[in-house]
């Protein structure tokens, strides 16, 4: 009876003290206390006819009650399908009409939008409502009173309990078929990744509709205590680490960025932190390393996706072998029972030696199953052999160490010259006066497309088209230099951290000059 849930059951057993620590106003659930809850939440759910299998879909902010709803949702043996309170209405409409969701738990802020798309909503027939709900609605307050569902659904393995939608960033958002023994087999990992253990104290900044919330759990199955951020702000992530003594801290490449230029000081604040978890983009080698010359505090640079459930079946940089770094450049190697290789890009029954590079290709326990409803999107990239095809551009050295050089589509081809925008954007952000670097293509007539840098300065400083360019042919090869250089004040990024090369595209596809 492998449901996810019943870890709760097991923990609260055991366990008193507290499990979830919300950190905007203090609130505080102790491990029974956390499964009382969702018990609770999940009965609620039964009483208003939702059934196994069923697709709910959470429309709320990083909140308590957001985690409640998975773990109610998952108990009950139904689907989660998680989305973010930015959502506008066509794009909520888009996440419950395909997923065929017969509820949704909103708050205040997202009850109007759900309000006004309802009635179009074919499956739609349940809307709870954290506060106020309106005529026909429920009320969360209403749902904690119902009956607790004491014990979790019997589930199989492959049993789905999540349809996660990834960004869209191309083309219509794919949603990932997760299931309980993805699930499972994903928090093992982090936890094993990690070296979690009770008492260890998680403090988290991930988009609870994110799949990144994965190390949340994976700490609260451990016996940890998950200190939740619903919005990253320097101060007050200092604070709360100091606090609680955080062991284990959430970043990602702009909050290290952050850290490293932070005041003197700002070590003794971390010093019970053991480790750092960096995803959701590339952390640039010279980043990289500033933090770990500064707060000698071991980086787990970690690669995986929605559809592998972050580390679950992928790759990380272990902090007790930590030298895989490889000079602050690689993602590590496969971690629990996941397997990685290169294929060709054109053909991926071909794999590829080690230093070259091709398609990464991922295999393991925490595989999604597919994409809901798209079974031509699913047949090109899940593998009838287990193989799920990623989109990243990578290598593997002779040790199995995985670098990623970039995803495919983000990859730029001028006059047949094929140019990684990562690389370029390595040796850029070691310019001193940049403080943030994006490289993007732009169509050309005659060349097909041409690399562009769009570029974020240090405060007070400014720099020339020319002098950045002249910067880079000293240090690229011809083909590899922007053609031009954009000054911008801040880089577009779902959730102020993936980075949207698509809209540095859309914004600039006429150049700034012809």
């Amino acid at each position: 009876m492998p449901n996810i849930t019943t870890f709760l059951d097991v923990n609260a057993r055991y366990l008193k003290g507290p499990a979830f620590v919300f950190g905007r106003d203090g609130r505080t659930l102790t491990f029974p206390a956390l499964r009382d809850a969702a018990c609770r939440i999940a009965g609620g759910l039964a009483s208003l006819g939702v059934q196994k299998g069923d697709r709910v879909c959470i429309y709320l902010d990083t909140s308590p009650e957001y985690l409640l709803s998975y773990f109610a949702i998952w108990r009950l043996g139904a689907v989660a399908v998680p989305t973010n309170i930015v959502y506008q209405q066509d794009e909520l409409r888009y996440a419950i009409d395909d997923s065929g969701a017969v509820a949704v738990i909103t708050d205040g802020n997202g009850a109007e939008r759900v309000r006004a798309i309802r009635s179009g909503c074919r499956t739609l027939g349940n809307v709870c409502v954290v506060g106020a709900a309106a005529d026909g609605e429920t009320a969360w307050d209403d749902l904690a009173k119902a009956e607790p569902m004491e014990r979790a659904a019997n589930c199989s393995f492959d049993d789905l309990c999540q349809i996660q939608y990834t960004s869209g960033t191309t083309g219509r958002p794919k949603g990932a078929m997760l299931t309980h023994g993805n699930w499972i087999c994903a928090l093992a990992t982090e936890a094993e990744v990690l070296s979690l253990v009770e008492g260890d104290v998680y403090l988290g900044i991930y988009p609870m509709g994110h799949v990144g919330l994965s190390w949340g759990l994976a700490a609260l199955k451990a016996g940890g205590t998950f200190v939740c951020m619903d919005r990253f702000e320097p101060k007050e992530y200092l604070r709360l680490a100091e606090e609680h003594g955080a062991t284990v801290l959430a970043a990602m490449p702009p909050v290290i960025h952050t850290l490293i230029r932070a005041k003197p000081g700002t070590e003794e604040m971390l010093g019970t932190v053991r480790c750092v978890i960096s995803g959701g983009g590339p952390l640039l080698p010279v980043i990289w390393e500033e933090f770990d010359r500064r707060f000698k505090i071991p980086v787990v640079n970690a690669y995986g996706l929605s559809e592998t459930i972050v580390v679950g079946s992928a790759n990380v940089v272990l902090p007790r072998h930590y030298a895989l770094h490889q000079g602050y450049r690689s993602v590590g190697a496969p971690v629990g029972y996941g397997e990685v290789k290169i294929v060709a890009e054109d053909d991926p029954e071909r794999e590829l030696q080690p230093g070259e590079i091709g398609e990464v290709a991922l295999r393991g326990p925490s595989v999604a199953k597919g994409y809901w409803g798209m079974p031509d999107a699913t047949a090109a990239v899940f593998r009838p052999d287990g193989w799920f095809l990623t989109g990243d551009l990578g290598y593997l050295d002779g040790e199995s160490v995985l670098f990623i050089t970039d995803r495919k589509k983000d990859m730029i081809i001028m006059s047949g010259w094929k140019i990684y925008p990562t690389e370029v954007e390595n040796v850029i952000i070691e310019h001193p006066k940049i403080a943030d670097v994006a490289i993007f293509a732009r169509p050309d007539e005659h060349r097909g497309e041409i690399p562009v840098a769009a570029v974020v300065m240090n405060e007070g400083e400014t720099i020339t088209e020319e002098e950045l360019i002249a910067y880079c042919r000293e240090r690229l090869a011809g083909y590899k230099v922007p053609r031009e250089v954009v000054v911008v004040e801040h880089l577009p990024r779902v959730g102020g951290w993936k980075l949207l090369r698509r809209t540095l595209r859309e914004a600039h596809a006429a150049g700034t000059r012809d």
